[in-house]
Formats: C-alpha cells, sequence, structure tokens
C-alpha cells in the first residue's frame, strides 16, 4: 500500500485542528458526536488536544459493508446518542466521501434541539460530494482513492494503522479479504 498521509502529518493536523476549535468555542461546553468505527483514531487524538469542557457521544452510521470498496444503504444506530438538547455539538466523521451520511446525521442531529451544530472531518475525497455540506473543520484533501488506516477500514481491517494508505488493487480485488 501506498502511504497518503504520514502519521506525523496527521498528528499534526489534528492539533492545529483542535487549536482552531478550541478557539471557536471559546470554552464553552461541548459535545462532541463520533461516527463509528472510523472516527475512533480521530476523536481520541483531538480530544487529547481540546481544553474545554467537552462531553463525547458516538452514534454508528455506514454505508461500507464487508469487502466491498463502494457505497451501499446507509444504516444508522443512534443508541448511543446522550441528550443534546440546549448543547452545542461537534459531529466528527473520519472522512467526507459522497456528504450522504454527514448530510443525514446532521439533519437528524438538528431535529433533537442542538444549540449549535459544527462538522469536522479528518479526510474529504476531491470530487465526491453529492450531498450539499458545509464541512467546518477539514484536516486534509486526498485524491478519490479507497483509503485504509488511522480509523478507516477495509473489510473491517487496517484500522490500526497509524497513518493513511491507499489500499492497492490486489488486496481489494483479492478473495477472503
Amino acid at each position: 500500500m501506498k502511504i497518503l498521509l504520514s502519521a506525523d502529518d496527521i498528528q499534526r493536523r489534528v492539533a492545529e485542528m483542535a487549536r482552531q476549535i478550541a478557539d471557536d468555542y471559546r470554552g464553552q461546553p461541548i459535545t462532541i458526536i463520533g461516527v463509528l468505527t472510523g472516527c475512533l483514531m480521530f476523536l481520541a487524538d483531538l480530544v487529547r488536544h481540546l481544553d474545554l469542557p467537552l462531553r463525547i457521544g458516538l452514534l454508528q452510521a455506514s454505508s461500507y459493508r464487508g469487502a466491498t470498496t463502494t457505497p451501499g444503504a446507509l444504516r444508522v444506530q443512534p443508541e448511543l446518542l446522550p441528550d443534546l438538547r440546549g448543547r452545542h455539538v461537534l459531529l466528527l466523521d473520519d472522512i467526507l466521501d459522497t456528504g450522504q451520511t454527514l448530510a443525514y446525521l446532521r439533519e437528524h442531529l438538528q431535529t433533537l434541539g442542538v444549540a449549535s451544530l459544527r462538522i469536522a472531518v479528518l479526510l474529504r475525497k476531491e470530487g465526491r460530494q453529492q450531498a450539499l455540506l458545509h464541512v467546518d473543520y477539514r484536516g486534509f484533501d486526498i485524491p478519490d482513492a479507497f483509503v485504509v488506516g488511522y480509523g478507516l477500514d477495509y473489510n473491517d481491517e487496517y484500522r490500526h494503522l497509524p497513518y493513511v494508505a491507499v489500499l492497492s488493487d490486489d488486496i481489494a480485488l483479492s478473495p477472503g479479504t
């Protein structure tokens, strides 16, 4: 696999994003809602840099299942969400691809009575957005390729890698992976 973003580059950018988020919220308490499972590395590293009163909630949403590199039907499981009424919410995801998942989640969270809602993504795939979506915080723009590492997976593997790499075709096409 070809490394697209090194572990050092990711850590440096996450720290920069945390400073921007802290400046924008100016000490106000926030609730960070992470989209499972891909956000876990990003979420953990980001909150370590935030000097803000915060809560963490999680929800599961996925359109990729098993050994596929193309999205399918969106499935959302919001059972892990805390009460968000009157809270400033930061929706956090690993990657902005078509934008359909984040657009749906944004609409859902806004119905829960949040005081404000901002969106942060580590990665944005260039040229893939189909849904109109404003992202407040973005780590990196990347080419339209299937990537793994730093929380992103292929068939539930490669999440543990400390960097982001382009999945090679021989891995994506091999049976049994």
